[in-house]
Order: C-alpha cells, then structure tokens, then sequence
C-alpha cells in the first residue's frame, strides 16, 4: 500500500524551525538556506510559503507577539493593564532574546504587533490619555520592555574579585552577580516597571485626564 501523501512543509513549521534556530545562534544564522536543511527540504520549496527571509523574520516576531496577553485593556483600569501587559510582554521576549532587534524596527504590517498596539493604544484612550501622551506611553513601554528582556544586567559582571578588588573599590561584590542573575534582572525589572507606573498614575491625576469619563 503506498504512503499517503504528506505536505512536507506547513508556514508552522517554517516558523517553529525558524524561531528554534533564532532562539540557538541568533537573527544572521537564519537563511532560506540554512532552514531547507534544518526542515529536510530543498530551498525553493520555502518560496510556496513565505517570499523573502524577512516575511519568515516578521512571522516569527508575530508569533512571539500573539504570546503577550492584551485582553486586559478592554477590562482593567489603564494602570493595572499597562502592568500586566508589561509584564506579559517581558516574559514573551525573554523567552526569545534574539528576537528582540527585529521586533524593536516596530510593527510594519504584521497583524499580531498591529493588534498588541492598537489593544495598548485604544486602552489608554479610553481612559481618557490624550492620543499623543497615549502613542508615548506604548513607545517608553516598549524601550524599557524590550531593553530589559534583550540582555541580563547581572550576567554582563564576570566571577572574578580580583577584578573588582584594586581598581574598583565600589564593585567588590560585583562578581556575585551572576550567581543571582534571575533575582537581580527581575528585581529590577518589577522595580523599574512599578516606577515607571507611579509616574504616569502621577501625570494622570496631576492633568485630569480621567476626569471626564463615564464609569
């Protein structure tokens, strides 16, 4: 009895391998190329899929996108989404670091980047943020999302004291650190992210801008 057929490749698939060889050894190791031998299949074949390596760049930073939990501003005051999406974002990234470059050029056309803005963008809106003040909240959300999930603060110090000890009487125990990176970055983190928070509930109140809603 012969085999069934079986479609060889799927856009899923281009995006899973793609994502798995991002994640390992960053965004140049990704080629038309190099990802027809990791699915097994000659590389014209990607072509019936996606027409440029961009398109599998962008697929991939949408998939990651769609990860990121935005339903909270269409039920939570502004305040308490833009801190779970905040966090929500962070843990999407982090996962995939490498990433994060070809997110940060911002959304172009990809249908799960323009969603998470325009979630992001009509939440504060409607609590009564002038559109402009609105467009710069989700631009600083997304420097200090993005900034803290592409690298470790804690692990770019080396386990070495006699580094620290002569030269940089402030920094002596800087070479514990990395021993306490996930505490350090997420401390920081939570810290950075309350702050930013505060500030904005300060300008909020400060401007009246939610004055005139009707709750």
């Amino acid at each position: 009895m012969p085999r069934p057929k079986q479609a060889l490749l799927s856009r899923e698939r281009i995006i899973t391998a793609a994502t798995a060889l991002i994640d390992a050894e960053g965004l140049a190791a990704v080629s038309t190329r190099r990802l027809a031998a990791e699915l097994g299949v000659r590389g014209p074949s990607l072509y019936n899929h996606f027409a440029t390596k961009d398109e599998i760049l962008d697929a991939v930073a949408d998939s990651i996108a769609d990860q990121v939990e935005i339903g909270m501003f269409a039920t939570e005051p502004w305040h308490v989404a833009l801190k779970a999406w905040g966090r929500s974002y962070r843990t999407a990234l982090a996962a995939h670091p490498n990433i994060v470059p070809h997110l940060a050029q911002g959304p172009g056309r990809r249908p799960g980047a323009l969603r998470m803005a325009d979630a992001v963008y009509g939440g504060l809106v409607r609590e009564g943020w002038p559109p402009a003040r609105a467009t710069h909240i989700g631009a600083l959300m997304r420097y200090f999302v993005a900034g803290s999930a592409l690298g470790s603060f804690a692990r770019g110090f080396v386990e070495d004291p006699t580094l620290y000890a002569t030269d940089y009487p402030h920094l002596t125990q800087a070479h514990r650190l990395p021993e306490h990176q996930r505490s350090v970055d997420e401390g920081a983190f939570t810290l950075g992210l309350d702050a930013l928070i505060n500030g904005l509930l300060l300008t909020y109140d400060e401007f009246g801008y939610g004055k005139n809603l009707r709750r």
